[in-house]
């Protein structure tokens, strides 16, 4: 079976400015990935690069997904193939409810998948939504309320997560959602990423911080540095990386850890 992601020698730039240097990941199905790395080292263009940001021009390398040449796909048929970001800083959108975008988003995405899928009732949508916002102890009220607006840095994060649970991706990124969380946020973001864990899901979670991976944890751990992957480990790699830093990194060793 081929793998679910392929990066080959990914270059990007922003404003003319290159910041993936010749990147190269593989993530196969049922994988959950860790990028980890000092701020500026390129995390976020990366999965910025993936979901199709306009402001980021790829200028070399490749990316299949799913067998799919990525890069000739437009944002909305990367999301309806299956990949979501969930944004380290989540946008708010006026006027439009959390549970009417998720239902619209919702259809949009099943009508694509499954050539069989018939139309969700929106009272049995409405069910399965606060059925899934109750397990992120999110209340109920918060689906009539517009996307994100006047919601607090916790409860973006876990709207975002609940976007995930609804639309059940087949590749997320997750870039730096941890980021301003308390502990209590934090584990019930974990706890809702977990609860999706199967061999049909994969995950690319982008973090500075070992935090997170105390409550999830990744098959692989890979080090940022400068636009390119620079080491990667298992599990226990994460714990290095917060008692040790990412010095020796920065000063230029390269190595990798089977």
């Amino acid at each position: 079976m081929s793998p679910l992601l392929t990066i080959t020698d990914l270059h990007v730039s922003v404003e003319d400015k290159e910041i993936l240097k010749g990147l190269s990941l593989t993530v196969e199905e049922g994988k959950l990935h860790a990028i980890m790395g000092p701020n500026g080292s390129g995390k976020s263009t990366l999965v910025n690069t993936l979901m199709g940001h306009p402001n980021y021009q790829v200028t070399k390398g490749a990316i299949k997904f799913c067998g799919q040449n990525l890069l000739a796909m437009t944002p909305n048929e990367r999301a309806q193939a299956g990949l979501f970001l969930a944004f380290q800083y989540p946008k708010e959108i006026a006027g439009v409810p959390l549970r009417s975008f998720l239902f619209a988003a919702y259809e949009a995405t099943m009508q694509k998948r499954d050539v069989y899928h018939t139309k969700m009732s929106p009272l049995a949508f409405k069910k399965i939504l606060e059925e899934e916002m109750a397990a992120l102890s999110m209340d109920a009220s918060f689906a009539e309320r517009p996307v994100n607006q006047g919601f607090s840095g916790g409860e973006k994060k876990k709207a975002e997560i609940l976007q995930l649970k609804i639309l059940k991706p087949v590749l997320a990124l997750l870039d730096e959602t941890d980021s301003g969380l308390d502990v209590d946020a934090l584990k019930t973001v974990a706890e809702g990423v977990n609860s999706i864990r199967s061999s049909t899901f994969s995950a690319i979670i982008v973090t500075h911080y070992a935090r997170i991976l105390e409550y999830i944890t990744p098959d692989n751990v890979h080090v940022m540095v400068d636009g390119n992957i620079v080491e990667s480990g298992g599990p226990d790699f994460a714990r290095t990386l917060e008692s040790e830093g990412y010095g020796k990194f920065e000063r230029g060793k390269r190595i990798h850890l089977d």
